[in-house]
């Protein structure tokens, strides 16, 4: 007889799903939380925030920014990966619960769709600058702002390997291996 399959769990969910579940999870007493981002080069700041958000509540939700949306914040080199492949890695993140995108420039809309009980940004947002603070404060939500670790950026990352590999060739070793 063969092994029964099934159907794997999706965390990647399309926001009128997502505001589903979020019914239920309120209904249960379950705080939800959410942050956001490009996450388009997946490095340690990405996780030590994820983790740090998923503590404070019960359900990490993370919203992408669609490919158009992070090109426009980014510049025409950015996305360094698409936003499919984004969510294939984020969804092997544990801390993760669920996974959504949007295209606008910010959040705003998916903020004010879900009503998190707590939105998180990075600690190198400025307190009025994290987009959705007043929506999720007037709902009796709180905003919290992560501790940031310094240098930890896809940015700068970027910059370092262009940096540091640019001269060398990408790819190549010193022995001229890929």
């Amino acid at each position: 007889m063969g092994k029964k399959r099934t159907v794997p769990f999706s965390k990647i969910r399309k926001i009128d799903s997502l505001k589903r579940i979020r019914a239920g999870l309120r209904r249960e007493g379950r705080r939800v939380v959410f942050t956001n981002g490009c996450f388009d080069l997946l490095h340690g700041g990405h996780i030590h925030l994820f983790r740090w958000a998923k503590r404070q509540g019960d359900v990490l939700i993370v919203a992408l920014n669609t490919d158009a949306s992070v090109r426009r914040l980014k510049g025409p080199s950015r996305p360094i990966f698409p936003l499919a492949e984004r969510f294939e890695v984020l969804a092997a993140v544990a801390d993760i619960d669920y996974l959504t995108s949007f295209g606008e420039d910010t959040p705003r809309k998916t903020i004010v769709a879900l009503r998190p009980d707590v939105l998180v940004k990075g600690g190198d947002w400025g307190p009025g600058e994290i987009v959705g603070a007043e929506e999720v404060e007037a709902a009796g939500g709180r905003v919290v702002r992560a501790p940031y670790l310094k240098g930890r950026s896809s940015t700068n990352l970027i910059e370092k390997i262009l940096r540091d590999f640019g001269k060398k060739g990408a790819g190549k070793s010193e022995n001229g291996e890929k």
